[in-house]
């Protein structure tokens, strides 16, 4: 962050096949060594193996899962007094999304399976369901937010 003036985000170019920015930025999550088509591939082959599965569109099923990953608040360490507290503090916007991507994205990797389009394929499933490692992972953050609530009198 500058110290002087604001800086602008840049925000990618929404793809060109579901005209999503949420796809776009999941792409350049995913995407590895800078290869960009193949992310772009592995993507597109994930929403249609999702539509297979689901009988519905499969950016439908995305944006749901996308929906019940995303995180609401989360903790940060504070340090009052030589002591340091977990304060549990609400997410903003871009955090929220790209925490749950990156969660999705992870989860994924860590699945056993044979292709990362199976693999991801079946994560989203799972969130888009209310199961998996995804939700798990987000629950287990709301959890721990609201094991500490009584320290959000420490909030910056």
């Amino acid at each position: 962050m500058p110290r002087r003036g604001r800086f602008d985000k840049n925000s990618p170019i929404p793809d060109a096949r579901y005209n999503s920015l949420t796809v776009s930025k999941f792409v350049n999550k995913l995407m590895e060594r800078g290869k960009k088509g193949t992310a772009e591939r592995i993507m597109y082959l994930t929403i249609e193996e999702l539509e297979r599965r689901a009988k519905r569109p499969g950016i439908e099923v995305f944006e749901q899962a996308m929906r019940n990953a995303t995180p609401v608040i989360e903790v940060k360490p504070r340090r009052v007094g030589g002591a340091t507290y977990q304060v549990p503090v609400e997410i903003k916007g871009d955090r929220r999304e790209s925490l749950a991507m990156r969660w999705l994205i992870g989860a994924a990797r860590k699945r056993g399976g044979k292709s990362m389009v199976d693999r991801l394929a079946a994560e989203l499933m799972d969130a888009s369901n209310n199961h998996g490692t995804t939700i798990k992972r987000r629950e287990d953050t709301h959890k721990m937010a609201e094991a500490n609530r009584a320290f959000s009198h420490y909030r910056y």
